[in-house]
């Protein structure tokens, strides 16, 4: 069974997957973000396991992507060095997944699914 929060990271300046991009997930709790999960993306720009199936609460989360390092790697510029992006949890028994368009001086992000 797969986590129920998926991504998947596309580089539009080369048309590719971004894989070896760094990801870390946060819920809101008591004031302050928590840690829950963090990943890096395979060759297919995907993380399928990045939370235990079971563990989805509701509430606000944020899925925060480390594009400096994966941009230089690359060889081009990064105008925006990490990309949070932050989202709400409703409902427990859906799958959520965020994916993210990343290019050096600009990124987009929907609900997919």
């Amino acid at each position: 069974m797969k986590s129920p929060i998926t991504t998947h990271v596309l580089d539009t300046a080369t048309g590719k997957p971004a894989s070896g991009l760094q990801i870390s997930l946060e819920i809101w709790g008591d004031d302050d973000w928590q840690p829950l999960a963090s990943g890096i993306t395979n060759n297919d720009g995907r993380i399928t396991d990045l939370l235990e199936p079971g563990n989805l609460q509701i509430g606000m989360y944020r899925m925060t992507f480390m594009t400096e390092r994966y941009c230089r790697s690359q060889g081009s510029d990064c105008f925006y060095p990490y990309v949070p992006i932050v989202f709400q949890i409703s409902a427990t028994d859906e799958h959520y997944h965020v994916p993210l368009l990343l290019s050096p001086f600009g990124y987009s992000t929907y609900r997919g699914s």
